[in-house]
């Protein structure tokens, strides 16, 4: 907490006043990214270019690389059960792109991965357009 008080720089005391512990930061911080993808999502003209811009943000997120880094378990605990509430905001997303409940599930696999293990946006354009002429439709 002291680090990210320092690096954010407010006080300890505001920090703590806002977040009970580092973890509460974090989700906080993935709260907001999801929001923000959803909105990506939401305007979005095809699915294709749903998944798209999902993939290329994901990949290319600059907090979502630094909490790869710092703080992996934490991030994949957040994002990877499929009862937790943000999961769940980020896959009805994709269902109102794509209307396809198993292309769902597999593009929510597809995006996640790419959390831990980014990829270019070249390959986030051909794996978008792949996933969609394979699986949704």
């Amino acid at each position: 907490m002291i680090d990210i008080a320092d690096a954010s720089e407010v006080s300890r005391a505001t920090l703590y006043n806002h977040y009970r512990d580092k973890s509460a930061v974090l989700e906080a911080l993935i709260t907001a990214e999801v929001d923000r993808l959803v909105t990506i999502a939401s305007r979005a003209g095809t699915p294709a270019d749903a998944l798209e811009s999902l993939s290329r943000e994901i990949s290319s997120d600059a907090a979502l690389a630094s909490m790869r880094i710092h703080d992996a378990n934490i991030l994949i605990a957040i994002m990877t059960h499929s009862e937790n509430p943000l999961y769940l905001v980020l896959a009805r997303s994709i269902f109102e792109a794509t209307k396809s409940e198993a292309g769902t599930g597999l593009a929510m696999r597809w995006l996640l991965g790419q959390v831990m293990q980014p990829i270019a946006p070249k390959q986030s354009r051909d794996q978008a357009e792949l996933l969609v002429d394979r699986t949704l439709f």
